[in-house]
């Protein structure tokens, strides 16, 4: 990260430290831990934003949902998913609407920006058809904020909430298995080893995270990849 920043260590939110507070159900009654929650990532935490996408990746049909009260709804699992259990534990009434449903009355809450099938490469998942990649979440986020803009009426008070959000990022899985692991499809096992492509990745998450700090993000939750293969 560029020195500039500052950044501070507690800022990384680990992610398995917010999924250990369980007391935080104690507190649901009352107001929420954080004023606003934005989410980023692919399928983990996708609520629905490739449901009207011409995609493979595209999951508002039963058997999925059959365990969550409104029923399918776009995520890739039976009931709720990881995001939606962070969401009830940080004491919100109502889980952050994609971009696609997001409206002026719950934009201030946050906002989930995930997208089944995307990666932190803009081409990642590609094969399966229309996604939303995180430069491109990225980008949806700043038209949130000049919404909020709007109803805040105020460039301070727009930073000062901003601020005090949570930034959840769960991404990067799809570069493997949607991207790299296709050799038949994509280039990348073809110019890198996997460690190279790994660095790579992670160079370009940097920038994004930076993008995201100049929006005015401080408060970051990021999610290590899970086991591939």
């Amino acid at each position: 990260m560029d020195s500039k920043m500052h950044l501070q260590p507690w800022w990384l939110l680990p992610i398995s430290l917010l999924l250990q507070l369980s007391n935080l159900k104690n507190w649901a009654n009352a107001a929420p831990q954080v004023p606003c929650y934005f989410i980023f990532g692919d399928s983990l935490s996708d609520s629905g934003s490739n449901n009207n996408l011409k995609t493979l990746a595209k999951v508002n049909y039963r058997p999925y949902g059959i365990d969550f009260p409104k029923g399918p709804t776009g995520r890739f699992s039976n009931g709720r998913n990881v995001q939606d259990a962070i969401v009830e534990l940080l004491g919100f009434e109502e889980y952050m609407p994609p971009f696609a449903n997001s409206e002026k009355k719950n934009i201030l809450q946050g906002v989930n920006y995930a997208s089944g099938a995307s990666g932190i490469l803009y081409e990642t998942g590609s094969l399966m058809g229309a996604r939303v990649p995180m430069s491109i979440q990225i980008r949806n986020h700043k038209t949130i904020i000049a919404r909020i803009r709007k109803i805040l009426r105020n460039d301070s008070s727009t930073e000062k909430l901003l601020r005090q959000c949570i930034y959840s990022i769960q991404i990067g899985s799809n570069d493997f298995v949607n991207n790299y692991f296709k050799p038949n499809f994509y280039n990348s096992s073809h110019g890198y080893s996997v460690s190279e492509f790994a660095t790579m990745l992670v160079r370009q998450f940097a920038h994004q995270i930076k993008d995201l700090y100049k929006t005015g993000a401080r408060i970051f939750a990021l999610f290590g990849l899970g086991q591939l293969g």
